[in-house]
């Protein structure tokens, strides 16, 4: 009873907090959003590091020649980037044809409300480079080596760290804990680059 009261009397004095510094409410929710944009950012492009580093690898299983692991690298980074930016423009687009109707139903269309609803150009925008950010990191990784064991040795090396470094960014963005959170990112990476390079 007494911990429900304390709660009640916590809750209730952190309202009165909000509604005396209505600023610091409003700075905490524009940095819970960039936070979502920036967790969004590591997600696209930890997307890209890994489908662009295992099609890489599987046309490396079955080509030795560092031309064709780049081709295929650079077609899918291009492929990926237009992918994900189109996906990104159209659920923004239909998140915001919801939003705007609502906003129409409550009489407040050309408000500030408005104005604040995301872009999906911007969204489009920002989804392809995260891709385009990750893919790139295979590419640079393969372009410069002509030995295939090697070659296949330093892209798989240098995904893995850029991996573990997504992983971290990602568990401090979402308060997770950090070597968990990379543990599984390199994991499900080593998974798919091994899984493709298999197969193929």
């Amino acid at each position: 009873m007494a911990a429900m009261m304390n709660n009640e009397r916590s809750s209730s004095n952190k309202l009165q907090v909000d509604a005396e510094n209505p600023a610091a409410v409003g700075d905490e929710l524009d940095l819970a959003a960039r936070a979502n944009w920036l967790r969004a950012a590591v997600l696209g492009a930890n997307d890209g590091l890994v489908s662009t580093a295992s099609l890489m690898l599987g046309v490396g299983a079955v080509k030795a020649e560092a031309r064709a692991m780049v081709i295929s690298g650079f077609a899918g980074l291009l492929a990926g980037a237009c992918s994900m930016a189109i996906g990104e423009f159209v659920s923004v687009c239909s998140q915001r044809d919801v939003e705007l109707a609502q906003l129409e139903r409550d009489g407040k269309r050309g408000g500030e409300e408005e104005k604040a609803l995301p872009s999906p150009a911007q969204a489009a925008a920002a989804s392809a480079m995260a891709f385009s950010v990750g893919a790139v990191v295979p590419l640079l990784a393969a372009g410069f080596i002509v030995n295939y064991r090697l070659r296949i040795a330093v892209v798989v090396a240098v995904a893995s760290v850029a991996l573990a470094a997504f992983g971290c960014v990602g568990a401090v963005l979402g308060r997770a804990a950090v070597a968990r959170s990379s543990a599984r990112v390199v994991l499900g990476g080593w998974a798919a680059m091994g899984i493709t390079f298999g197969l193929m």
